[in-house]
């Protein structure tokens, strides 16, 4: 009998080409199909994500479902798993599901977190998990204000990148938040769904805004009018994490797939 099961994992992704497989390159969905075809002889196996993750973007609370039919328990798979995974992707958690559920379709909404370090100086053990930007002190209270314009359902064509297979742009921004601790910048956007780029070309154009290279009212006008040819810059991958997929149903431990990413504050020194 085949059975679903679910997965809460982690990875860093720093050395992958993102999620979705590609031909020659190295992905976290054609890691974790490779390592769950050792231990399941169902064939072919396929591991479908809530989020496809772009090149070298982070994921904390990444959710993904694969069908199998060995004999393996469900609280197994985990410590299964990560025995043959290399260290840059961890299960947290395993759980039974429906056939009919889905970790892409029968999600809610996706949440995800960009950390900037604003210091005044570069940061080398935060390289690989923020932006360094350190040359202006980033004004959050505008950044807040350009947020808090996007909540509702919209047409975000602006940030959309080339090559996505939509038939529209329009989502719907359940919650957005931006936090400043000491040199530490933290900008959190909550969505039923994401464009494709989406997050990364706002973040482009919401730090032009904290860095008051892009007026307030320009920015509004740009996504409100669908302006993607006056969207130039995206922010780093590398800042990026998929920190949280929230369902109906509770399936998983509220401390495993709730936030793992950790949180950090830098103190400002004068």
């Amino acid at each position: 009998m085949t059975n679903r099961i679910a997965l809460v994992i982690q990875y860093d992704g720093s050395g992958f080409r993102g999620w979705q497989n590609q031909k020659d390159s190295v992905t976290v969905q054609g890691t974790l199909e490779e390592k769950v075809a050792e231990l399941d002889p169902i064939r072919p196996v396929k591991v479908i994500a809530a989020g496809r993750t772009d090149s070298g973007v982070h994921a904390s609370g990444q959710v993904a479902h694969f069908d199998c039919v060995g004999p393996i328990p469900i609280h197994k798979w985990p410590s299964a798993l990560n025995g043959r995974l290399p260290s840059s992707i961890k299960v947290l958690e395993a759980a039974s599901v429906p056939k009919n559920w889905h970790a892409c379709y029968s999600a809610k909404y996706r949440r995800y977190r960009y950390t900037i370090f604003n210091g005044s100086c570069p940061n080398l053990f935060l390289q690989n998990i923020s932006w360094l930007k350190y040359r202006f002190r980033l004004d959050v209270d505008l950044m807040n204000n350009a947020l808090n314009d996007l909540l509702g359902l919209h047409d975000f064509s602006a940030f959309q990148k080339a090559g996505s297979n939509r038939t529209n742009s329009l989502t719907t921004v359940q919650d957005v938040s931006i936090c400043r601790n000491g040199d530490i910048v933290t900008v959190e956007i909550q969505a039923s769904g994401f464009l494709y780029g989406m997050v990364r070309l706002l973040m482009g154009q919401l730090v032009a805004v904290g860095e008051k290279r892009l007026p307030l009212e320009k920015f509004k006008y740009i996504w409100r009018k669908g302006l993607r040819s006056e969207v130039k810059e995206a922010a780093p991958p590398h800042g990026l994490c998929l920190i949280r997929v929230g369902y109906e149903d509770k399936i998983f431990s509220k401390e495993k797939s709730f936030d793992t990413f950790p949180s950090f504050s830098l103190p400002i020194f004068d």
